[in-house]
């Protein structure tokens, strides 16, 4: 069982982060947010995808006055981005959740000023979003653009909005390849006390992103650190949700679903496992409880993985074993055996669930 660090519990809107809360996932429209309409979509997009949070750019007075609408029509927790113009999060406390800063880039300390008193007022909390391509001058100076420099613009960031009397805030480290990203929030989590959020920025597309943040989210998951997170694809709003919870599930960050085993194909395979794994993962994509599952196409693995496994099915010539916590419960002929399968695995759900 995987130990995280502890960390103050904030909340974001009706969803905790940190403390003893679940992992949340979340990710960004891509939409003008002035475009009520299609921002609304995306959220709602996002919402049956199982999105926790979701982020909404305000690069504008257009956007920021959009925000009011916004909230009328969902019910998602909603973070405003704030880039540059400390005026636009003065608007968008009045509306969303949560404000993220980025303070590489917000200018003077008296327009943050502001802004902590906008959300304290509201009692909203803040992000301070560190991205290693946009760090405070003095910092880059200094350091560079590495994890050090993140670590000590977050540093810096966190005693100002300390010594302001604020302490509802998370913290992002974020560089766009895995390494610094990896080195920056191990280096910080010892030294503050509040829920970080994970994420490799400007990660690319669904390829590269989905390696990048595997790698670097599920290394820091499975150090104990992290508290949020989003998976950055560009372009792509379910698929992040779908990445991140897989990365949660097989990091063992999170306990919920199906771990579905199943073999490499090769010459040994005596039925069309590649169909029966997709069918097995489309019908239960709905099933919520924690099991492990095994799909096998052979002898020579399948008894043994079977024995470990919740409900198993062990493929031989033509036919086949469903076995459940390791006994032998039917042996049938291959056109059978998903249905058996997907029969055993709702049962023993159900029955766990209950």
């Amino acid at each position: 069982m995987i130990q995280r660090y502890p960390t103050k519990q904030i909340y974001v809107g009706n969803v905790a982060v940190g403390g003893d809360a679940p992992i949340s996932v979340q990710s960004m429209t891509y939409s003008r947010t002035a475009d009520v309409a299609a921002t609304v979509e995306q959220i709602n997009r996002l919402h049956f995808a199982g999105a926790d949070i979701v982020r909404v750019a305000v690069p504008d007075y257009e956007d920021a006055e959009a925000l009011k609408a916004i909230r009328a029509q969902t019910s998602l927790p909603l973070v405003a981005d704030v880039h540059f113009n400390y005026r636009l999060a003065l608007i968008a406390a009045e509306s969303v959740d949560c404000i993220r800063l980025n303070p590489g880039n917000i200018g003077e300390k008296s327009r943050v000023k502001e802004v902590v008193k906008a959300c304290t007022e509201r009692n909203i909390p803040i992000r301070i979003g560190v991205n290693c391509g946009s760090l405070e001058k003095e910092f880059e100076d200094r350091y560079g653009q590495t994890a050090k420099g993140m670590v000590e613009s977050a540093l810096y960031n966190i005693k100002f909005l300390e010594d302001l009397g604020f302490t509802d805030m998370k913290v992002s480290l974020k560089a766009s390849d895995v390494e610094r990203t990896v080195e920056a929030y191990r280096m910080l989590r010892p030294m503050v006390p509040y829920p970080f959020h994970l994420g490799v920025t400007e990660a690319g597309t669904v390829f590269h992103a989905t390696i990048k943040s595997a790698i670097g989210l599920g290394t820091l998951l499975l150090e104990g650190i992290g508290d949020t997170m989003r998976v950055s694809i560009t372009g792509e709003l379910e698929k992040e949700i779908e990445v991140g919870r897989a990365i949660l599930k097989d990091s063992g960050a999170a306990k919920e679903g199906l771990n579905i085993i199943s073999c490499p194909t090769c010459g040994r395979i005596e039925a069309d496992l590649v169909k029966a794994v997709a069918e097995v993962e489309e019908k239960t994509k709905h099933i919520k409880t924690p099991l492990n599952v095994s799909v096998m196409g052979c002898v020579v693995n399948a008894i043994g993985e079977a024995k470990s496994a919740d409900v198993a099915i062990a493929y031989g010539k033509g036919s086949g074993l469903i076995m459940v916590k390791g006994e032998v419960v039917a042996k049938l002929p291959e056109e059978q055996l998903v249905d058996r399968f997907l029969s055993e695995v709702e049962k023993m759900a159900g029955e766990m669930e209950d």
